[in-house]
């Protein structure tokens, strides 16, 4: 629930598709060695800056 609600609000602020979007939340998921479902979560409520997602500066 939360990697599709993710991708859509991703999507959306990129401009970009679907796929697109789930390619970059796994991408920062990887490259801080985390689970993909925690980064969606993060990005969704942004309780925590994630370098390359967030909007909001740190």
């Amino acid at each position: 629930m939360f990697r599709t609600h993710a991708k859509g609000k991703l999507a959306e602020r990129r401009h970009t598709d679907m796929e697109q979007a789930f390619t970059t939340l796994r991408a920062c998921a990887r490259s801080d060695n985390r689970r993909l479902s925690d980064v969606a979560r993060a990005f969704i409520d942004e309780s925590e800056f994630l370098p390359g997602l967030s909007s909001r500066s740190s």
